[in-house]
């Protein structure tokens, strides 16, 4: 004969599991960062579905399929570069544009906690539906675009200086009819003081609703940014480039006084976005110690990679990350401007945060400490005490990358690629 203790603790322990909630992942222990609402402690994170489903403390785990330990490790929103280029191919002579200088998306961003890009005008109104084809549909990753305003895409050379194939009207058009993956407009490479790009993309925009993202380009003597962000540019469209030096292009940071001028502080009041697209020399430690120093943050930091940068200075996010760190930038806002500014920026705020019921793409982050050395393409070198590393990355629910086997237990993706 049982025991009334006995039968009471059982008829509990019965009761316990009959109740549990089923999850398919649940993240123990780990430094919560949300920017959107607010949250930064530690607390557990649980994922059914490909959703969130809850965020707090000591969730149990009982009937957790998988259990992912945390300890001493940051877990935010899946990461997203907001300026990338993807539109990878084999025409040697297109460039970013279904060409050799851009990079396979799954290649490089998993590893890294990103789970979104947004391509920059590697493909135009003409062939966005072969990049949507060739890439977009083919990558783990979500591929989102800035369709550019030539047609032609960055194909290079005399082909991005065609002010006639910069037409708003039908890349406003295109934008349009794919407005599930195009998330704006783009303006890059263009040399002279014309201001058709600048106009003919904005024309698209506004056909489309979306943004405009703005490479300045190049010009002798240089374009004013004053009259850019004054004249032509509307609330939520996107200055990106926005710490490089060049010669061709006006810089937000006064050279000689070291501070950002008053008029780029009005812009932002405008509503201007100042994005990092850092790039292969579009990034120099003297217009961003300066900016930073003044509390100029970015809006949103990213990596403008392609097979030239990501060997060079910039190398990937994380690196650009632990760049803007180690010269005051901090961590909480380094992670909203890889979150939930961009998310807001591109129009696509189902991404960024960690709400219940949001898309379950998560990055677990660690901070290695010691000596870092960070340099720009000037050979200017700064040194870091803090470097960013993704032990794990989720995207919709699922592990797509784990880099120290924090998960238990341990699934691994067997593809068979090969009969290998």
């Amino acid at each position: 004969m049982i025991k009334p203790r006995i039968f009471l603790f059982l008829l509990t322990f019965a009761w316990h599991l009959s109740t549990a909630q089923n999850y398919a992942l649940v993240i123990k222990g780990g430094h919560v960062i949300d920017a959107k609402n607010n949250i930064n402690e530690v607390l557990d994170v649980a994922v059914n579905d490909g959703k969130i489903v809850r965020v707090a403390k000591n969730i149990d785990t009982t009937k957790a399929t998988q259990v992912v330990n945390a300890n001493g490790l940051y877990v935010t929103p899946g990461l997203i570069d907001a300026h990338v280029h993807v539109f990878y191919g084999t025409d040697a002579d297109r460039a970013y544009s279904n060409g050799p200088l851009a990079v396979i998306p799954d290649a490089f961003t998993f590893k890294n906690g990103v789970t979104t890009v947004v391509d920059a005008g590697s493909s135009g109104w003409r062939n966005f539906p072969l990049f949507k084809k060739q890439v977009i549909d083919l990558s783990q990753t979500r591929v989102l675009a800035f369709i550019n305003i030539v047609g032609e895409g960055m194909r290079g050379g005399v082909y991005e200086q065609d002010v006639k194939d910069m037409d708003g009207k039908l890349t406003g058009m295109t934008a349009k009819r794919f407005h599930d993956y195009v998330v704006g407009i783009k303006v890059a490479h263009y040399v002279g003081s014309e201001w058709t790009p600048i106009d003919e993309a904005v024309k698209a925009g506004t056909t489309a609703n979306t943004p405009v993202m703005i490479d300045f380009g190049g010009s002798n003597p240089p374009l004013s940014i004053e009259e850019l962000f004054v004249k032509h540019l509307r609330p939520g469209d996107i200055f990106t480039h926005c710490f490089g030096q060049l010669r061709d292009r006006e810089p937000v940071v006064d050279v000689n006084t070291q501070k950002v001028k008053p008029f780029v502080l009005e812009a932002r009041k405008k509503g201007i976005m100042f994005d990092v697209g850092y790039g292969s020399i579009s990034f120099a430690f003297s217009q961003a110690m300066p900016a930073i120093k003044s509390g100029f943050y970015p809006n949103s930091i990213s990596t403008d990679i392609h097979t030239n940068s990501m060997n060079a200075a910039m190398k990937d996010l994380l690196n650009v990350m632990s760049k803007l760190m180690s010269v005051g930038m901090d961590f909480q806002s380094v992670i909203q401007a890889v979150t939930w500014n961009p998310a807001q920026e591109i129009k696509h705020e189902e991404l960024g945060h960690l709400s219940e019921g949001a898309i379950a793409d998560i990055a677990i982050l660690g901070i290695r400490t010691g000596k870092f050395g960070y340099f720009d393409y000037t050979g200017y070198k700064v040194t870091g005490t803090q470097k960013l590393e993704c032990e794990m990355t989720i995207k919709g629910g699922k592990i797509v990358y784990d880099l120290d086997g924090i998960a238990a237990p341990i699934v691994t993706n067997k593809t068979g690629v090969g009969g290998h």
